[in-house]
Order: structure tokens, then sequence, then C-alpha cells
């Protein structure tokens, strides 16, 4: 069942990317909580910066 995001959420969806960007377990951490997708992220980030970004954008955009 598809999930519409009302303009609310599209623009907390906007900020938590923004924090992604910056600090990619934050916009994790935010969305998911501390879940596994959290050490995942945080792991990732720690291996190099940019996988850890596409895994905090991916994780934020697929909810």
């Amino acid at each position: 069942m598809p999930h519409d995001k009302t303009p609310d959420s599209a623009g907390g969806d906007l900020l938590r990317i923004l924090l992604a960007i910056l600090l990619p377990p934050l916009g994790v951490v935010l969305e998911v909580g501390l879940t596994k997708h959290f050490w995942i992220n945080v792991i990732l980030t720690l291996l190099g910066y940019i996988p850890g970004i596409v895994h905090a954008v991916y994780i934020i955009a697929r909810r």
C-alpha cells in the first residue's frame, strides 16, 4: 500500500537528507532510531564517508 507524503513530511525528509549529507548516522537515527540500520550506517561511514551518505539517503527516501 503506497504511503502518500504530506508537504510537511516531505520538508522533514529534506531536512533529514541534508543532515545525512553532513553527518550520515544523524540522518539515520532521526529516521529509524537506534536500530540495526543506524549501526550499519556507522560502520559504512567509518569505512568511507560516501557509502555512509548513500545508505543514509536510501534509508530516508524509502520510508
